[in-house]
């Protein structure tokens, strides 16, 4: 018996109305050591999830360690995305282990986790570990995660994988909210972020809109032709 294809979404694939985000340590002190990414790619990349996160509506929890007194700020990238958000200052390495954050997780109530931050090895694999343990589904943004050596970011990806968690990129994490050009309420804004923070697919992007009018899907906005289209000629 053969198997019929559907126009439908696989089930792991993330939507707006499906996870909670938590961004964890991205301060100052973390990424001084920070090796496994050079600092200005992963503070771009820390913003367009941020943008993403607030851009579709995703409840986000912002926590931070030891921010006064040894660690420092959260980058200045998340703080404007989610600006007057209180930020969950920590004692514990692991953020699992903290009741603040774990009372929030349970108020929003969803059972994907997405996790992003510094450093991959201690603490993204503390919260991935400990959550997949109790059941919920965790999502990595690896390239918004950075560690003290590349051996210790690749090491600690390796294992979050072996105990189930699922890795994806910052720039993935956006599109994949989107995921359809027809929805025109958050076109402008996901081709607005990724044309801030998007590297080369952002680049294209504005480059096909002040050449040729280009649009992602022609129907969107009725403009004559698709970006690749408009690049290709």
């Amino acid at each position: 018996m053969s198997i019929a294809a559907r126009a439908a979404p696989g089930k792991t694939l993330l939507s707006p109305d499906d996870h909670t985000l938590v961004l964890i340590d991205f301060q100052s002190q973390m990424a001084f050591a920070t090796k496994s990414i050079d600092t200005t790619l992963l503070r771009n990349n820390a913003a367009l999830v941020s943008r993403a996160a607030a851009s579709f509506k995703v409840p986000t929890v912002l926590t931070t360690v030891a921010e006064k007194s040894f660690s420092g700020p959260m980058f200045t990238e998340i703080g404007e995305a989610f600006e007057g958000q209180r930020m969950l200052d920590r004692t514990s390495m692991n953020t699992w282990e903290d009741a603040a954050v774990i009372d929030e997780i349970n108020r929003i109530g969803r059972d994907r986790i997405v996790l992003a931050g510094l450093w991959t090895s201690v603490c993204i694999v503390g919260p991935a570990l400990s959550a997949i343990d109790q059941g919920f589904e965790v999502y990595v943004i690896t390239d918004a995660c950075g560690d003290i050596s590349t051996e210790a970011h690749e090491r600690a990806v390796e294992r979050m994988i072996q105990g189930g968690a699922r890795p994806m990129t910052a720039l993935q994490y956006l599109l994949e909210l989107q995921r359809d050009w027809a929805r025109t309420d958050s076109y402008d804004s996901t081709t607005g972020i990724a044309k801030h923070w998007g590297g080369a697919y952002g680049l294209g992007i504005n480059y096909a809109k002040t050449m040729f009018g280009g649009q992602e899907n022609a129907e969107v906005s009725g403009v004559g032709i698709a970006t690749e289209e408009a690049a290709r000629n």
